[in-house]
């Protein structure tokens, strides 16, 4: 097939007046420039922009919350529209919704919010943004053929004779004072939808090429990403990725893990990472390890990459004298104080405010860990985050994206489209799906440790009504249905939390490991007799939901927490692991992203987890966080 670029780029003009008067408002006024559809053929592409017929008019509105602002459902409160294409022979384009400010407004775009969702025969699915005020990007999308001025809405991808319709809202944000502002204010967009043959280039030069803040800095060896927060963001097999350097010689692109995906133990009586439970545990090729878990990591990993852990302080390179070779491994400290280089440690890229290993010894038993801000020695008995990094061929392309955190680069082979009808278990730890009620209805696939099925956990600590759950654990360190916490996960939670179409997905019986490790042992003791992970302990639970184990995938700590570190508020949550302390068990710290022993009787959140039935497939989504996967059961 002949390959070439094809751009769209299909506009329609929606104009929003607002007019004040006192403190009332005459709100948007949404108005179509007329019912036919606007179709623009390109080559092999067909992609048709249509908008809906009737003109949309507020009336009386005030500035609002994003609770009332986001679910208003009457006559003129929000437009629809319609994205679809006609493509001729195997082209599959990517595409991207975005809002441009025209004419002379006299409200500033920092009060008006716009949020999008998309509609399916069964109705208004969830969102595909976050409420967010008007705020125009400062670089384009080469993979959509978006320009850059103009806020992006929505990104994602389509092939042959498919449709997508959209709903849109704007709205008054409810900080707006409209004390003072003289009235009759106007503010218009116009909505663009701009699509391109999907043709991807290699990482290592798109992420090199196309940054929009921050710089680089070649040490002779490798290109470093250094400043702030530049657009380096990468979403490789469910997880949201940092690419770090890229080799001047090989062209290949190395990646760290932006959060922490688990929190172990370094080792029992050493700092070397070879032959370390950390080695072990990232290129552990069993469900329980972090290698096993990762999408065809022969197609798009180097596999035996080189990695430098010799012991150094300073800011130079160090020489190449304790060298590893493995698929994964973690970033030294020489490579995060250079990703810092032109700011400070504690706005550097790299610090995500909590304590994470590096491959750098400090001193006899004790390894290098990053804190908030500051590089440190901690005892390799301790049980710090855990950051996996690795190193992305230099064949591999980036095909979607434009490195923003809402936007990352998207890889060629890990960038699917219409996965509806696809089984749930055939997806990749770290995907998002839809599962539960309100508030608590994001969770993350953790793997597959039953075969057939899918496990899953709450992305983040169960809440009620933005407060998090806190329970004991019970009165002994054995998780059980019928313990403090085991009983409340086994049934308030299956009765209040999640509604019957969820529960129905939900094996009805899982086995839960009960292994114990404590400070210096091996995460595989949470569910194996010794180190060598061949004997299954013989301290289980049988119940329908349960928690994670500590040191299992996904047991870290996935949001900053910005706050004064009050431990009345912030969600350390617990595990179902014993620490090995008399009424303790493993609980994750989730202001400095560490495990460490809790107390049975304290209260702490919990992260409900829980085993999928193999035959729950997807029904739309693509497993981000923006967009996560929807459930049915066949």
């Amino acid at each position: 097939m002949k390959k070439k670029e094809n751009i769209i780029i299909i506009a329609i003009l929606v104009i929003m007046l607002l007019a004040i008067i006192g403190v009332s408002y005459a709100a948007f006024s949404f108005s179509q420039t007329g019912s036919v559809p606007n179709k623009i053929t390109t080559g092999s592409i067909t992609m048709t922009y249509e908008e809906s017929d009737n003109t949309i008019t507020l009336g009386n509105a005030l500035p609002t919350t994003d609770a009332t602002g986001t679910t208003r459902l009457k006559d003129g409160e929000y437009f629809d529209f319609t994205v679809s294409s006609e493509i001729t022979g195997e082209v599959n384009i990517n595409y991207e919704i975005s809002a441009k400010e025209v004419g002379e407004g006299t409200i500033d775009g920092s009060n008006i919010k716009l949020y999008l969702t998309r509609l399916t025969e069964d109705g208004e699915e969830q969102s595909l943004m976050t409420p967010e005020v008007y705020n125009e990007e400062t670089t384009s999308n080469k993979f959509t053929g978006r320009p850059a001025g103009e806020m992006s809405l929505y990104t994602s991808s389509m092939n042959s004779s498919e449709s997508n319709d959209y709903r849109l809202r704007m709205y008054v944000t409810e900080e707006y004072n409209p004390q003072g502002d003289g009235g009759n204010l106007t503010f218009a967009v116009k909505v663009n939808v701009y699509g391109k043959d999907r043709v991807g280039e290699e990482a290592s030069k798109v992420i090199i090429e196309n940054l929009n803040s921050g710089s680089t800095y070649d040490d002779g060896y490798d290109t470093f990403i250094t400043g702030e927060d530049p657009n380096n963001y990468v979403w490789y097999s469910g997880k949201l990725w940092r690419a770090i350097s890229v080799n001047n010689e090989e062209k290949t692109t190395k990646l760290v893990t932006q959060w922490n995906i688990s929190t172990i133990n370094y080792d029992n009586d050493s700092n070397v990472f070879e032959g370390s439970y950390m080695e072990d545990w990232l290129n552990d090729t069993t469900v329980d390890g972090f290698l096993g878990n990762l999408r065809e990591p022969e197609k798009f990993i180097v596999m035996d990459a080189k990695w430098n852990a010799t012991s150094s302080a300073g800011a130079a390179r160090p020489p190449e004298t304790t060298l590893v070779t493995n698929t994964v491994g973690l970033l030294n400290l020489y490579e995060y104080i250079t990703s810092w280089k032109g700011t400070t440690p504690s706005k550097g890229y790299l610090n995500n405010k909590f304590n994470w290993w590096t491959l750098t010894p400090y001193s006899p038993d004790y390894s290098y860990a990053i804190t908030s801000s500051t590089s440190t020695g901690y005892d390799s008995k301790s049980s710090n985050g855990v950051r996996p990094s690795i190193n992305l061929k230099p064949n591999v392309k980036i095909v979607d994206g434009d490195g923003t955190k809402d936007n990352p680069y998207k890889l060629e082979g890990d960038n699917d489209t219409n996965l509806s009808g696809t089984l749930l278990s055939g997806r990749y730890s770290g995907e998002y799906v839809r599962f539960g009620n309100n508030e608590n209805s994001l969770y993350r696939i953790v793997s597959h440790e039953n075969g057939t099925g899918t496990k899953i956990a709450s992305a983040e600590p169960l809440k009620d009504l933005g407060t998090f759950k806190k329970l004991a654990f019970g009165n002994a360190t054995t998780f059980s249905s019928e313990n403090t916490i085991g009983a409340f996960l086994n049934g308030e939670y299956l009765t209040n939390y999640v509604d019957s179409a969820y529960r129905d997905m939900i094996e009805d019986s899982t086995t839960w490991y009960l292994g114990t490790v404590g400070r210096g042992a091996s995460y595989k003791l949470a569910k194996y007799t010794d180190e060598n992970g061949n004997i299954l302990t013989s301290s289980t639970a049988d119940a329908k939901v349960g928690l994670l184990r500590g040191g299992e995938l996904l047991s870290g700590q996935f949001t900053n927490v910005e706050a004064n570190y009050n431990t009345n508020t912030l969600p350390i949550y617990f595990t179902l692991t014993p620490y090995g302390i008399d009424d303790t068990v493993v609980c994750i710290y989730t202001w400095f992203g560490y495990s460490n022993s809790c107390n049975v009787t304290s209260l702490k959140a919990i992260r409900p987890t829980l085993n999928l039935k193999q035959n729950v497939v997807i029904t739309s989504g693509d497993g981000t966080k923006n967009n996560p996967f929807n459930l049915s059961i066949n």
